[in-house]
């Protein structure tokens, strides 16, 4: 999302000012329009908040280089001149790319704060520290904005959510709420731990998961190219030469045939149903459709149905005040649990029972059928004693151990199978090539 800003003019000759985050120009002035018809002002100009480079004098004659978001040149030299800079020198980049921060760099940022935070030390300060620190340009600017936006006065709210796209979106609400709340260091500790949680679940997943499904894809592209083009031609000249070939070789040639004979067909049968169920998942049905029953696969669907647990009861416990419903706190910690058939049921199910019923969270969570009843009875336990928020965080770190351990086990398990199913393809294949060693031809004359 890019900053915009606009200027107007109204009925009575007063200038209008406002700012607007939009895709591009085109969406902003689209945006502006509507508003300006709504509140009767003329659009005099749009500008988009863009990066400029400035080379300037110190009174020393020191040279310094550097550079500046604004909305015009002018607005940068004016700047730079009453600071007491001299030979002023602004340029317009041109290629002004906008990297994300990665997501290591974005972990270690609220990590850190967190453990800073808890030493005592005010955010201000941190976020000087941090900004003269970090070495990825892409962190420096977003610290470096929220530092700005902050020293303005901005709401905090406000101020993260801007950052969302840098952040997450998770990470920027819930620093939002941190800058609002009573106990920073305890929302950043939270935040920083789901994030790293969240890393490494996917890290481990890719290990589990990933990374043999690409090892055994690779093999079974390697299998069909030997198969269908390597060995025909070994095989097909002692067929030329009338040698009878044996049983697994013959068999080897058949399928060769069939792959050379079918290999579109093939492909397309292979292909499509991959795309069809990359954009099905990719729509907000697909993901409630695939979050329902993934959890309901062996081995890996209970880990991931205790892990989005995990992250539901964590981000809970960061949020969770003590008095009332926390409506808005059930609602966080469900669009975070990162699945979306769970988040469906507590929002259709469980918030509506609350308000409109009034029934206790607890029982309103049991209709929605998507948490265990371990957890369930340990947070109505919680409910009951008045340590709900305690009772979340002990859930969070039971399943925490949990699934850590059971996705270890299964990642070592996942390791002995691929090589085993690779041994059994190269031994296969291995044999099949040396039946060619016992092959006679017919030579001439005999």
């Amino acid at each position: 999302m890019s900053e915009f800003r606009y200027n107007g003019i109204n009925p009575y000759k007063q200038r209008v000012v406002g700012y607007i985050k939009a895709k591009n120009k085109k969406d902003a002035k689209k945006n502006i329009q509507s508003l300006a018809l709504r509140h009767n002002f003329s659009i005099v100009n749009i500008q988009a908040k863009a990066t400029f480079d400035y080379r300037v004098r110190k009174k020393d004659g020191a040279l310094t280089k550097g550079s500046q978001e604004s909305y015009s040149k002018e607005e940068v030299e004016l700047a730079l001149r009453k600071m007491g800079f001299y030979t002023v020198k602004v340029q317009k980049r041109l290629l002004d790319f906008k990297f994300k921060p990665p997501h290591a760099d974005v972990i270690s940022f609220i990590r850190l704060s967190a453990d800073l935070l808890k030493e005592k030390l005010q955010f201000d300060e941190i976020l000087s520290l941090m900004e003269r620190d970090v070495s990825n340009s892409a962190m420096k600017r977003v610290i470096k904005e929220i530092h700005s936006d902050l020293k303005e006065g901005k709401d905090g709210e406000e101020v993260f959510i801007k950052q969302e796209s840098s952040l997450g979106k998770f990470a920027a609400k819930m620093l939002g709420v941190a800058s609002k709340s009573g106990n920073m260091a305890e929302v950043y500790e939270n935040t920083a731990k789901f994030l790293e949680r969240s890393h490494e679940f996917k890290k481990n997943l890719k290990s589990a998961l990933v990374m043999p499904m690409v090892t055994l894809f690779v093999l079974f592209l390697a299998c069909v190219f030997y198969i269908g083009y390597i060995f025909p031609k070994t095989a097909e000249l002692f067929a030329n030469f009338g040698a009878e070939l044996p049983p697994m070789t013959k068999a080897s040639l058949d399928l060769s045939h069939f792959l050379q004979n079918n290999i579109v067909f093939l492909i397309i049968a292979m292909v499509a149903p991959i795309i069809l169920f990359i954009r099905f998942a990719a729509t907000e049905k697909g993901q409630i459709f695939i979050g329902k029953h993934f959890i309901k696969l062996p081995i890996m669907g209970p880990i991931m149905h205790k892990s989005s647990i995990e992250i539901f009861c964590r981000v809970f416990n960061s949020m969770y005040s003590g008095s009332g419903e926390n409506i808005e706190v059930i609602q966080t910690a469900a669009e975070a649990c990162r699945n979306k058939y769970m988040e469906k049921q507590i929002k259709e199910i469980t918030i509506p029972l609350m308000l409109q019923e009034g029934k206790s969270f607890i029982e309103a969570l049991t209709k929605a059928d998507v948490f265990t009843e371990n957890a369930l009875s340990r947070l109505s336990t919680g409910a009951e004693s008045g340590t709900l928020k305690k009772v979340a965080q002990q859930v969070a770190n039971y399943y925490e151990r949990e699934t850590s351990y059971k996705m270890k086990s299964i990642t070592d398990m996942i390791q002995v199978v691929v090589a085993f199913v690779i041994m059994i393809v190269m031994t296969a294949l291995t044999i099949v090539s040396s039946e060619t060693a016992v092959m006679q031809p017919n030579l001439p004359g005999m």
